[in-house]
């Protein structure tokens, strides 16, 4: 009795269906964490969220899937062009292992995903953020695992139309994502101005800090302008805006209190709070506050002499 031999991969096939295998993944992955973020802005734990994190967690996921998706999709229809003329290319080895691959690791994340959620069920921490994530996760496992389950017991794809139907609905979904994306961190031109004013709280809150070093080291005196903060031992020079090279405003007030002003391009978002807060700590983020809007924004600062006693 001859036993029929399965047709032998090509140097083609094994590029083609290893790229498709990790584009695929890439995507899925970058999907999963574009759904995590987009829940996570939507419902924020003010235990472990960082809102300028999500947003560069989201720009990482939209650089993938914008670049992922269609490379996948483009190989695929490829591949599928392939197996339409040439039945056979569905037989071969690398495509059965690599399918079988994907079945097993969507079947693992579908019961890890139930576990997961039983487990927190039973500890009596389930919240809407936590549900959102489990049903991100299910649907695109269980998604991936029926489409890949179809396709090793469909003995021919040359008449049926499921793959189309299948990657223009998961096109939508994945458009639809990325524009989600676009609409929560603005566009190129404007995270641009989100980046330049970042710059400029940076500067400030350098400039703060040197203000504060000027007055415990002078004995109790501030500084008349920034130029008397250079510094060519330490090889401090202030720093000047980023986008107009023009020197930040500075000026002091009554007793201890001083205020540096900065001409904005875009509103501050995320963990920056109120800009009346006093000014207690180190940090761009724990520096006082701030919080700013678009134009010419002053930051009215106090230094308390109990926590910045003087150097003696």
């Amino acid at each position: 009795m001859c036993m029929k031999s399965l047709p032998r991969s090509t140097a083609k096939d094994v590029f083609s269906h290893l790229f498709a295998i990790v584009t695929l993944y890439v995507s899925v992955v970058s999907f999963i964490i574009l759904g995590f973020q987009y829940i996570d802005v939507t419902f924020p734990d003010a235990l472990s969220f960082y809102y300028t994190g999500a947003l560069d967690a989201i720009r990482a996921g939209m650089a993938s899937l914008i670049v992922m998706w269609p490379a996948f999709v483009g190989i695929s229809w490829f591949m599928y062009k392939d197996a339409k003329a040439d039945s056979e290319k569905r037989e071969i080895a690398i495509r059965k292992w690599l399918l079988y691959l994907t079945l097993f690791v969507t079947a693992i994340t579908i019961v890890v995903d139930l576990i997961t959620l039983v487990n927190y069920f039973l500890n009596g921490e389930i919240t809407t953020r936590f549900i959102l994530k489990v049903l991100v996760v299910l649907a695109t496992a269980v998604a991936v695992f029926a489409y890949y389950l179809w396709d090793l017991r469909t003995e021919s794809i040359a008449k049926s139309t499921v793959p189309k139907k299948t990657a223009v609905a998961a096109s939508v979904v994945v458009v639809a994502m990325i524009v989600l994306g676009f609409l929560l961190v603005g566009s190129p031109a404007q995270q641009r101005k989100v980046r330049f004013d970042d710059q400029r709280v940076s500067d400030l809150a350098t400039i703060q800090n040197e203000v504060t070093n000027f007055y415990q080291l002078k004995k109790g005196v501030l500084p008349v302008t920034l130029n008397d903060l250079t510094n060519t031992l330490s090889g401090y020079s202030v720093p000047v805006d980023p986008s107009t090279g023009a020197a930040y405003e500075y000026s002091t007030g009554d007793g201890l209190n001083f205020t540096l002003c900065a001409t904005f391009e875009a509103d501050s978002v995320g963990d920056q709070t109120d800009v009346s807060m006093p000014y207690r700590a180190y940090g761009t983020d724990y520096y006082g506050s701030w919080k700013h809007g678009v134009g010419r924004v002053c930051f009215d600062r106090t230094i308390d002499p109990d926590l910045y006693p003087l150097v003696k």
